[in-house]
């Protein structure tokens, strides 16, 4: 005997095929820092394992065409030597002064220090067991040490990329949280091109180094920031959020 379907509601067949990709998305939803975890060490991984091998990849040489080749132009330039000042370290240490002299409370600049301290001493230790050299014959700039994967990259994405975490966590007003965490990402990405532009790193490095630092940022903001900041607070304007739950600042 053929089951009786409830009026007005689809076949079972539709709903077992519009269900399955709603719970494949929710499920992504769930563990979308895992999967960008993974994601992030699949790049790397071939990234590392041809730069292994010594050869010059196909993503370096079509950064070097469009780069290197077609945008140098001399008011670009001083342009890209700012970006890419701001993730040396005398600019790095004046961004922390900054945090720990405007943030509520001490932890907040505790928390970023120890984050680009830690994630500067995994690009040396990265630096050190891969060994790559630098780009040679278009620098417009002079550096020292090796290539693979880039400091700057790795820094900018470390700690620009912790400040757009606890902006996105701690900031109530949505416009303010979508126009910092837009100018922050920019500013990462711009770093990074201006390494390239410069002729100081390959784009497979600064490639690597974003992914090294994002894969970092997973860890350090699960296990240790909540050590200096304790449970990020409900934003009243996420989905499902407590109304009468307030946005409140680290101490």
């Amino acid at each position: 005997m053929r089951d009786l379907e409830e009026p007005g509601r689809p076949p079972r067949g539709v709903r077992e095929a519009g269900g399955l990709p709603a719970r494949i998305g929710a499920l992504a939803r769930r563990n979308r820092v895992a999967l960008a975890v993974l994601g992030c060490a699949a790049v790397f991984s071939l990234l590392l394992a041809e730069v292994l091998e010594g050869e010059i990849m196909a993503v370096d040489r079509a950064a070097y065409w469009l780069i290197v080749e077609h945008l140098r132009a001399d008011w670009l330039t001083p342009v890209m030597e700012g970006f890419s000042a701001l993730a040396t370290p005398t600019v790095l240490i004046a961004l922390l002064l900054m945090i720990a002299a405007f943030a509520p409370g001490r932890r907040p600049g505790w928390c970023c220090a120890v984050n680009l301290a830690l994630a500067a001493g995994l690009n040396v230790l990265l630096k050190t067991l891969v060994q790559r050299p630098r780009p040679e014959g278009f620098r417009l700039v002079e550096e020292t040490g090796f290539s693979f994967p880039s400091g700057h990259s790795m820094a900018a994405m470390a700690f620009f990329g912790l400040v757009i975490w606890l902006v996105w966590r701690y900031e109530p007003d949505r416009r303010r949280r979508n126009l910092l965490a837009g100018v922050f990402s920019l500013i990462i990405l711009m770093i990074g091109v201006s390494r390239i532009y410069l002729g100081v790193h390959y784009a497979s490095d600064v490639i690597g180094g974003f992914c090294a630092s994002l894969i970092w940022l997973a860890f350090y903001t699960r296990i240790a920031v909540p050590l200096f900041l304790g449970p990020a607070p409900v934003r009243t304007d996420a989905p499902g959020a407590d109304r009468s739950a307030g946005a409140g600042a680290p101490r």
